[in-house]
């Protein structure tokens, strides 16, 4: 279980097909507080720490780590085109604790649908973005809710209903997120991870079996 909350951003920056895809990601995290089997959710996908160990000289100077994941012919399908190859970027979150403050909204790390960047625009000191997502989405989508959106807890602005069923929906992006995120970089056209909020799945599904 996680909350949508981003903690660092960690490099792809070794690919090996092993059966599975075997992915070595860089990171600035505690080498000694990474666990064998422990959960790390990468660009909103959970995926299991299979191994890890100590890199000297992150990308900011100071002593990091790796872990290696092995992403399946299954996760691969269901995610962002492109975002497992080597040098790529993808917003970390290791899995909540009991205690933990729960500062975004309940995400599972299961992706249910790939998005694209339809607009991007500058709004103030922030960025407007609208993301189009498939019409599978659009009952689980509303303002003033939560959505993730490759990892990142986020609420929904506004939100437009498409005539082929699929939705539009807008999202503001604060400086901050954009810069410890890997959202300061989507471009149009771009695909990302979403996950729609636990609680409105359950909604969606009471109100469907009362007719």
């Amino acid at each position: 279980m996680f909350t949508g909350i981003v903690t660092a951003i960690g490099t792809i920056e070794k690919t090996e097909q092993h059966g599975d895809l075997r992915v070595q990601i860089a990171c600035p995290f505690d080498p000694a507080k990474i666990a064998i089997g422990a959960s790390i959710a990468c660009s909103g996908v959970c995926l299991t720490v299979v191994k890890r160990g100590a890199l000297r000289k992150a990308q900011d100077g100071r002593d990091g780590a790796w872990f290696a994941v092995d992403v399946s012919a299954e996760t691969i399908s269901r995610t962002a085109k492109g975002m497992w190859k080597e040098g790529a970027k993808v917003n970390l979150e290791p899995s909540l604790r009991i205690g933990d403050e729960l500062g975004g909204h309940i995400v599972t790390g299961h992706v249910d649908a790939v998005g694209r960047v339809h607009d991007w625009q500058p709004e103030g000191d922030s960025m407007r973005a609208t993301i189009a997502a498939p019409a599978q989405l659009a009952p689980f989508i509303a303002a003033k809710g939560s959505v993730t959106v490759d990892g990142v807890s986020l609420t929904v602005n506004s939100l437009t209903d498409r005539p082929d069923g699929s939705v539009h929906f807008g999202l503001n992006i604060i400086p901050h997120t954009a810069e410890v995120t890997t959202l300061g970089e989507l471009r149009h056209g771009g695909e990302v991870n979403l996950e729609i909020d636990v609680v409105a799945r359950y909604l969606q599904r009471m109100a469907s079996l009362r007719g």
